[in-house]
């Protein structure tokens, strides 16, 4: 019984390795850098500044709401 476990052990050590050396290479390979991360933040805090923006010029323009 407990061979048993021992070799269903050494599979999963097996067939879950190479997964997290894929993983870890990529990252370490430039797939997810600090400066690409820096990058995309500043891009995605100036998006939505435009956006809110253009939400309040909209909204400045707008008819007022009709009250009954």
């Amino acid at each position: 019984m407990i061979k048993a476990f021992v070799v269903i052990g050494l599979g999963a050590v097996i067939v879950f390795a190479p997964l997290a050396a894929m993983a870890q290479s990529a990252h370490a390979g430039g797939g997810g850098s600090h400066s690409r991360h820096m990058r995309y933040s500043r891009n995605a805090h100036k998006e939505r500044a435009r956006a809110g923006a253009e939400h309040m010029r909209h909204m400045r323009h707008a008819p007022a709401p009709h009250k009954s």
